[in-house]
């Protein structure tokens, strides 16, 4: 029996509590929180115990904790989680800096422990389909890929803009299907309805001859999220939503079969295993940190006006 514990309790760490509370195998130990009732009504429902100190949450003999707080409450908490002699999943982006990052990395190799980050789109069936089709070859040599991650705009996101809340899922999703990382970046965004960026349009190379384009905003009135991938013998089309994809060539168009599940389900079944049997998880620290720093080169491209290496 695998013992976890949630620390934040918000829109997305309530997902992770139901999750693992309905997980066989795993025992909810305890959620934490600094919102004292909410904690506390959560515990109640989930028949578990509730903490507003995280600490003391690490003295119910935890094997592993979700860390869904604010990011840049990241590197503190993983850090503590660490030193604890967790394992530990923190939500994407993976901190609020590179030498945060670095560090959680170093404290995770030192502690002998596992860091996951948590890009959900890797555990998305069809992104499963599409890595296991472009891997094939089915498409030829994939040239470009290109995404849609747009819709209105969240009140609870303040303290990063669109590029680090949810440009930074497709930026590691197309060095994934590659398999590839980014080396040049160039983006276009502005600040209209928030402090930060509310909408980009983000240029990725890699390797000179392949092409990324990340379009994101939080100003489109309906939620669309889709990527296209194209090879020299075929295109594909994907929607993140309705997880399906589509080849299309010049003979036929196909439909993938995927069987529908739920991404961060799949994500938590994961690190759940990673931790019962030692192995690594498919979005390591590194994984994470590479994310984060396109992310902020292309922030640091469009306040600079200027393509960024990285």
């Amino acid at each position: 029996m695998i013992r976890v514990g949630v620390i934040g309790t918000g829109a997305m760490g309530q997902n992770h509590v139901r999750i693992y509370s309905e997980m066989e195998g795993v025992e909810l130990a305890g959620i934490s929180d600094v919102d004292q009732k909410r904690v506390e009504a959560m515990a109640v429902q989930f028949n578990t115990k509730g903490f507003t100190d995280y600490n003391e949450m690490f003295a119910e003999g935890l094997d592993a904790v979700s860390v869904v707080v604010p990011t840049k409450l990241h590197k503190q908490v993983v850090l503590d989680a660490l030193e604890a002699g967790l394992n530990v999943l923190v939500e994407k982006p993976i901190a609020d800096t590179l030498e945060n990052a670095d560090l959680m990395i170093e404290a995770a190799k030192k502690a002998g422990k596992i860091l996951m980050v948590g890009h959900i789109e890797r555990f998305n069936p069809a992104v499963i389909k599409l890595k296991e089709l472009i891997d094939s070859e089915i498409l030829g040599k994939v040239v470009s890929i290109s995404t849609r991650r747009v819709g209105p705009y969240n009140p609870r996101i303040r303290d990063v803009g669109v590029i680090l809340d949810i440009g930074v899922h497709d930026i590691d999703i197309i060095s994934y299907l590659y398999g590839r990382r980014v080396n040049h970046v160039y983006a276009v965004a502005g600040a209209d309805i928030h402090s930060f960026e509310d909408h980009a349009s983000i240029i990725l190379r890699m390797d000179h001859e392949f092409a990324g384009v990340v379009e994101t905003n939080w100003l489109t009135p309906h939620k669309i999220r889709k990527l296209t991938a194209i090879g020299i013998k075929g295109v594909a089309y994907l929607d993140y939503i309705d997880q399906t994809v589509e080849i299309h060539n010049n003979g036929w168009i196909q439909k993938a079969k995927i069987e529908e599940s739920e991404p961060l389900k799949n994500e938590l079944e994961h690190f759940i295993d990673c931790v019962a049997t030692g192995k690594a998880p498919k979005t390591c620290g590194e994984d994470g940190k590479h994310a984060l720093e396109v992310a902020m080169a292309a922030i640091r491209s469009y306040e600079e006006e200027r393509l960024i290496e990285v």
